[in-house]
């Protein structure tokens, strides 16, 4: 062990790449990206977070921790500025989030929504030249019928402090925490699009990914819920019929984040085997 990690020394370059959300496809990005950086693994949950540095230690990668509150512009400020202080933050990847059945319906937009746009904000700042950025979205963000184009534009240009302050995400008038997070998805998507005008001001890029079933401790809460039937006649409809291990979710991600990827900015890659197919071709119904 000491020897891979004297050789893992010798290989690093300067650059810092940050994970915010130590789950399943936060690690695997951070995985398959780490090798010769410095990876700043961060998560609302200790436990989480401190299982997930001593993985990442043990097979030899150099990483450190940060607790972070993603609904917190203070805490995401302190994650930035330690970020800054490892070395050159090239990569931002932010899989935070909470499903439908995990909070009520302010949480969730809390979290999914405005705590990804301060996550945006704030990152902004310290990426560097020829960096990029990532948010892990979700197939649910292209399931929801159109939005009045002044909504689409409000989610993506209001100023992130004042995002729940409008009235169509006010809790009466979102139905259920499904809506809430269909909504807060499609403004991931939204968000991206903005960010990328004022993230290429800095040389850098961000874009999203909108995963399907991926076999996470969400998913699989999620699969064992009241709702489990539902994810279940998703795989049964999509032409590959199948879940996919956050392992795929990487590999997506790896391109995304790289140069081969560099003329791919304010994007969203979907990658749901082909649920948002099925949806549209009547073989699923549309939530909501």
């Amino acid at each position: 062990m000491t020897f891979s990690f004297t050789i893992l020394r010798l290989n690093m370059s300067n650059d810092v790449i940050v994970i915010i959300g130590a789950g399943g496809i936060g690690l695997a990005i951070a995985r398959r990206q780490g090798f010769g950086r410095t990876v700043l693994l961060a998560d609302h949950n200790d436990t989480v977070l401190k299982s997930g540095l001593q993985q990442l230690r043990d097979a030899g990668y150099v990483a450190e921790a940060q607790a972070v509150d993603v609904t917190s512009r203070a805490s995401v400020r302190t994650l930035t500025e330690a970020a800054a202080d490892l070395g050159k933050v090239t990569q931002v990847v932010n899989t935070a989030g909470l499903s439908p059945n995990m909070a009520p319906i302010s949480k969730v937009l809390e979290v999914d929504l405005y705590g990804a746009a301060v996550v945006f904000d704030e990152f902004e700042r310290v990426i560097a030249p020829g960096g990029s950025g990532l948010i892990i979205s979700s197939m649910a963000g292209h399931m929801m019928p159109a939005l009045p184009s002044e909504q689409d534009h409000a989610l993506a240009f209001t100023p992130t402090d004042e995002l729940l302050d409008l009235p169509f995400l006010k809790a009466d008038a979102v139905p259920n925490t499904l809506v809430a997070y269909m909504l807060a998805k499609r403004a991931n998507h939204l968000r991206v699009q903005a960010s990328a005008i004022s993230w290429g001001e800095k040389g850098a890029r961000v874009n999203s990914i909108s995963p399907g079933i991926i076999v996470t401790p969400l998913a699989l809460h999620e699969l064992n819920s009241e709702i489990g039937d539902v994810y279940r006649a998703m795989v049964n409809a999509s032409p590959s019929k199948r879940v996919a291990p956050p392992d795929e979710i990487a590999v997506a991600a790896s391109f995304l984040l790289g140069p081969d990827a560099g003329f791919i900015t304010g994007s969203d890659l979907l990658i749901d085997g082909g649920v948002i197919a099925a949806m549209r071709a009547g073989k699923l119904p549309t939530p909501g």
